[in-house]
């Protein structure tokens, strides 16, 4: 049989029982919808992930009191390591001999007014004036602060668009003052907007320097540093490992103790979020692959049917010359085209799903070409798996007994 016929007589026989064919595919088309919108979840947050909430060059990581928490355990012992003060990061600058450029970070939480504007619990971070470099903050408008600022305890502030649309909603901001927990400070630049993760909006936050920030409101605050390694990516290695050294002598640490401070790279955070999405998208993905399996049963089950009501068919073909592959080829078409429309649908609602998802909540989501594809091969898989004991079944008709079944 030629492959247009084989095709044609597809076809025809899906649509002889429209309801039928339509109730078959119920079970794929929910397991590829959810297949798709769990991976354009996974996917999205992975990407923003990777591009957005980590935003420190490859070269820069991060030494902090706490560092990634993974357990009640290690939350429990980064109590009882002490806060990096100043004192520290005068240290650890003079002693590195690795790092390119270090910055600081200390922050609070503050309310931040104009007129008879107020926005509550605004992020302030008080910063070293080359934060802005290594934490690749892109300033929309204005300016950062200087270094010459920061030392000389300026009150200048660096806001983001959150606070900008709230504070001067209709008003360039840049030149103008707002007041942050009290105290009256210059706005000299305007972040661009970065949006929100996980319903955490990383617009809503100040800049000011780290000098002035102590000053306002204390200088018993842990302070982040920000350590650009020399030699590139190849070099942070060493760097963290002098780091840890400098620290380890500057508190006197004994060798047998653990390290007195923790270190956060791009890296780290990364293989962090991929452990905890591996383990979601493992388990979605086998929640929805019992539909599919279910969808591939009654595939099967339809197709053993559809064998028995068409045997004479069957009979009269084979007594006409088709081949027993021509009829398995016949079967297994027919249960492809089955899946795969099952599985068109399945990826279409799936991409409505994870639309909806990203227009009306937090998480963001990502649909690829390579998404679609795959969804369809997974659909049609399942179909030509499905029929395959059918197909077998029907070319292994005899055709006398074929052409005399009533």
């Amino acid at each position: 049989m030629l492959n247009s016929e084989l095709i044609r007589v597809a076809f025809r026989a899906i649509g002889a029982h429209k309801l039928r064919s339509f109730l078959t595919l119920l079970g794929v088309i929910i397991g590829v919808m959810t297949v798709v919108a769990v991976i354009a979840v996974i996917t999205g947050l992975n990407n923003y992930v990777a591009t957005k909430l980590f935003t420190l060059s490859p070269d820069v990581y991060v030494v902090t009191r706490f560092g990634i928490i993974t357990s009640r355990e290690q939350f429990l012992e980064a109590l009882k390591r002490k806060a990096i003060t100043k004192a520290d990061l005068e240290k650890a600058a003079r002693m590195s001999r690795t790092a390119v450029t270090i910055g600081a970070q200390s922050s609070v939480t503050k309310a931040v007014k104009s007129g008879n504007r107020r926005l509550a619990d605004v992020n302030v971070n008080g910063t070293t004036a080359n934060v802005a470099e290594l934490q690749n903050l892109d300033v929309g408008a204005g300016r950062f602060f200087t270094e010459l600022e920061n030392e000389r305890r300026a009150y200048v502030a660096v806001i983001g668009s959150e606070v900008r649309e709230e504070l001067f909603p209709r008003l360039d901001p840049v030149g103008r003052d707002v007041s942050i927990g009290g105290i009256p400070f210059r706005v000299v630049g305007l972040l661009v907007k970065q949006g929100s993760v996980l319903g955490q909006s990383k617009d809503s936050v100040v800049y000011v320097p780290r000098e002035t920030l102590a000053k306002s409101w204390g200088t018993t605050r842990s302070i982040g540093l920000f350590v650009k390694a020399a030699g590139g990516v190849p070099g942070v290695p060493a760097s963290i490992d002098e780091m840890r050294a400098i620290f380890r002598t500057i508190r006197h640490t004994p060798p047998s103790a653990p390290d007195p401070v923790a270190f956060v790279t791009g890296e780290a955070v990364q293989a962090v979020w991929n452990s905890i999405s591996a383990g979601a998208f493992a388990l979605l993905v086998f929640i929805s692959g019992i539909s599919l399996v279910v969808g591939a049963i009654v595939i099967a089950n339809i197709m053993l049917v559809s064998v028995i009501e068409r045997t004479k068919e069957i009979g009269l073909r084979l007594a006409l010359g088709a081949r027993k592959r021509d009829i398995r080829r016949q079967f297994l078409l027919e249960a492809a085209l089955l899946a795969l429309g099952g599985g068109a649908v399945g990826v279409f609602f799936g991409w409505l799903i994870a639309f909806g998802v990203e227009a009306f909540s937090p998480l963001p989501t990502l649909v690829t070409p390579g998404l679609v594809v795959s969804g369809l091969v997974l659909a049609t898989a399942t179909g030509v798996i499905a029929g395959a004991f059918p197909a077998v079944k029907a070319s292994r008709l005899p055709p006398i007994e074929a052409l005399r079944y009533e």
